[in-house]
């Protein structure tokens, strides 16, 4: 594998691919990319937010003469850190699962700049602004949803290059695409591969992710880009793989022994992923492994699991 420098811009990886990063790939900094082929160009996610994707937007057609012209978008999942520059792109063909595609459709825009609104939501809301909501910009953003769906699988012709979109999910969300490009031997993964990051499941079933790891695994690939975290390998892939055998193994146990999905996130021991950032996330993914072996983990939502992310945050601060 090239030794990839995990630095913030446009990353050239040959043949007609490029991935654009964030460190440090914590919360809302994701991975973007793009493939080129002729005159031809396809972008891979937009960012969090409109002013950051403008600014990537300039570099990649400072660099690519081929992404003057972007005629298609293809977002990744749903998650507001992949898709809020899509009015960028509103003259494109933008594309994604069907799935994908509606939860976007859904997006309330204004709310999520609504400070005061989150401030008044205990745990959960002070969650979100120390760790999203006052770091991005998320002005100016006009809910923008995909205008092509697909089910499964979907081949496209980028110049005389074929890309491959393939649903993996549900896993992280309610659909998960990987953007796979076989003649570079490149895969993007979108957040199906948090890279040095912990994961989390937001839909699940956590065997889904599992076998979406098999699956990206087997795929004949150099040069992984994930949706958080440096360039990579299969071999970071593998990696997730065991995390999240480990922590089903771990949540298995811990709901046998009466803990409830909290109290067993925080018990849990992640020596083996320690230097793995966001470790909070763990409780979210105890949570659906709880909820993957059929206990009861109560209502809230996105709501609940930020407010007891929170509450880990500051039980295991140093």
């Amino acid at each position: 594998m090239a030794g990839w420098r995990y630095t913030r811009g446009l990353h050239d990886l040959g043949a007609g691919c490029w991935a654009w990063l964030q460190p440090d790939g914590g919360w809302g900094w994701s991975n973007a990319g793009l493939v080129a082929s002729g005159e031809e160009a396809l972008l891979v996610d937009t960012l969090m937010g409109v002013k950051i994707t403008a600014e990537m937007l300039e570099a990649m057609r400072a660099s690519v003469p081929a992404a003057a012209r972007i005629g298609r978008l293809v977002n990744t999942h749903s998650n507001i850190d992949h898709t809020l520059g899509n009015q960028l792109l509103a003259g494109a063909e933008i594309i994604a699962a069907k799935a994908t595609a509606e939860a976007i459709a859904r997006l309330d825009a204004a709310a999520l700049a609504d400070i005061p609104a989150w401030e008044a939501r205990g745990e959960g809301g002070a969650f979100f602004l120390e760790t999203m909501g006052r770091a991005f910009d998320f002005s100016g953003v006009v809910p923008t949803a995909p205008n092509r769906v697909f089910v499964g699988e979907l081949q496209l012709l980028v110049g005389d290059k074929t890309v491959v979109l393939k649903d993996l999910g549900p896993a992280h969300t309610e659909a998960d695409t990987i953007v796979y490009v076989p003649a570079d031997r490149t895969v993007f993964t979108g957040d199906l591969l948090f890279n040095q990051g912990h994961p989390i499941v937001w839909d699940g079933p956590i065997s889904n992710w599992i076998a979406a790891c098999d699956y990206i695994a087997s795929l004949d690939v150099e040069t992984v880009v994930p949706g958080h975290g440096p360039i990579t390998d299969t071999r970071a892939v593998r990696a997730l793989k065991g995390y999240f055998e480990y922590v089903t193994a771990q949540s298995k146990a811990a709901l046998e022994a009466g803990l409830g999905w909290e109290a067993a996130a925080n018990e849990i021991a992640l020596d083996g992923f320690g230097g793995w950032g966001e470790a909070e996330r763990i409780v979210a993914n105890v949570r659906a492994a709880y909820r993957d072996l059929g206990a009861d983990v109560g209502r809230g939502g996105v709501g609940a699991v930020f407010g007891a992310m929170q509450r880990y945050r500051k039980a295991h601060a140093h």
